[in-house]
């Protein structure tokens, strides 16, 4: 949640479609940042 209000605290867009697109930006965001500091595991036999 943390990183969500760094993001901004507010949605800016007035109406509910556009509050959707502005939230689902965020997420993907957050995910692309999470995907960072993901760990990649390969197998070694």
């Amino acid at each position: 949640m943390h990183c969500m209000k760094l993001l901004g605290q507010r949605l800016m867009a007035r109406n509910f479609d556009s509050q959707d697109a502005d939230v689902q930006v965020r997420i993907a965001i957050m995910n692309g940042y999470t995907a960072l500091g993901r760990p990649v595991t390969k197998t070694v036999r």
